[in-house]
């Protein structure tokens, strides 16, 4: 596994466990909470070198705090929801006054903090707490995990398989991802016999709204195969309802996970580089050749940029000719 394939499965396997818990139900949810403070609990220890104990274990429903190290004199609370709002509740809580020579952290388990760490929290009781470096997400985990040794990565590897599952199951999250891969790549895009028309000046405004310099030659060059796309999307929704969906969504998903702070051509560019990792993973990747995948990469992407899929808008956008 190298470093990519390394990266990829724990930032997977991390977004998988948050998935759970904000999408698992009412009567669910206590156990799935409960479930992601014992994994963060030893995923702490184990990266930090803390001595964390669960507080919930001895003393049941406790606000604020979830996790307590007795030893380095660390109180965390770990939540889905990543407000200003949801940590100035904890910093609040009377809980907090029997913990004033500690450090308060903070872990969003399924959302970016990097904006949250920018704030000033209203700290009544005082206790030491640095936003910048107290607040945790998936990305600076991952941040912290990737500056280690290759010991200690091994280790946090063996530790996230066994807690969370086996090898990322590509079939399930990618197959349909890879199967679209799989029938555009047998299409002759040298012919352009199915044919939507789409307002070009739309989708230049597009291109210019957002700044795109060197994607422009890309998006205007395949751009011409929407029409294409858009039937062969049409066959493979047969197969199953709304197949497409997860496919877009695929592509969505991606460019959300791009750094806000690439420009607009690196993000485009990225963007196709997500995919083509992806695909070249999935176990439901029949192989073929290096330039004809990119090249159905390519128009997958630039599909998702006229659909609307990736990039923002200029107002009144509508890629449908009139």
């Amino acid at each position: 596994m190298n470093r990519t394939e390394y990266y990829n499965y724990i930032d997977e396997k991390l977004h998988i466990l948050a998935h759970r818990i904000t999408t698992g139900g009412k009567l669910n949810m206590l156990s799935l909470h409960a479930h992601s403070e014992n994994f963060y609990l030893h995923f702490f220890n184990l990266l930090y070198g803390y001595n964390l104990k669960n507080l919930n274990k001895y003393f049941q429903n406790v606000e604020a705090i979830d996790l307590v190290d007795n030893i380095n004199k660390i109180v965390i609370q770990i939540s889905s929801t990543n407000t200003k709002q949801k940590i100035e509740s904890a910093l609040k809580k009377e809980i907090i006054k029997k913990y004033l020579n500690y450090r308060f952290k903070f872990i969003s388990i399924a959302k970016d903090a990097s904006d949250l760490k920018k704030n000033t929290f209203n700290n009544p009781h005082s206790i030491s707490f640095n936003p910048s470096e107290d607040i945790y997400d998936i990305k600076s985990i991952l941040k912290k995990i990737l500056s280690d040794e290759i010991d200690k990565q091994k280790t946090i590897y063996q530790f996230i398989k066994t807690e969370l599952g086996g090898e990322i199951d590509i079939v399930k999250l990618d197959s349909n991802l890879a199967t679209i891969i799989n029938i555009l790549s047998k299409e002759d895009w040298d012919k352009t016999d199915i044919y939507i028309d789409i307002n070009s000046f739309e989708i230049e405004r597009k291109i210019s709204f957002n700044d795109l310099d060197s994607a422009r030659d890309i998006i205007e060059d395949y751009r011409v195969h929407h029409g294409k796309v858009d039937a062969k999307y049409s066959e493979f929704d047969k197969a199953g309802h709304n197949k497409s969906i997860s496919v877009l969504a695929t592509v969505k998903k991606e460019y959300l996970r791009i750094e806000n702070s690439k420009n607009a051509d690196e993000k485009f560019f990225s963007v196709i580089d997500a995919i083509k990792n992806k695909v070249l993973e999935s176990s439901n990747y029949v192989s073929i050749p290096i330039d004809e995948l990119e090249l159905c990469i390519d128009i997958l992407v630039v599909d998702a940029f006229i659909r609307c899929k990736i990039f923002e808008n200029p107002k009144g956008y509508n890629y449908a000719a009139s």
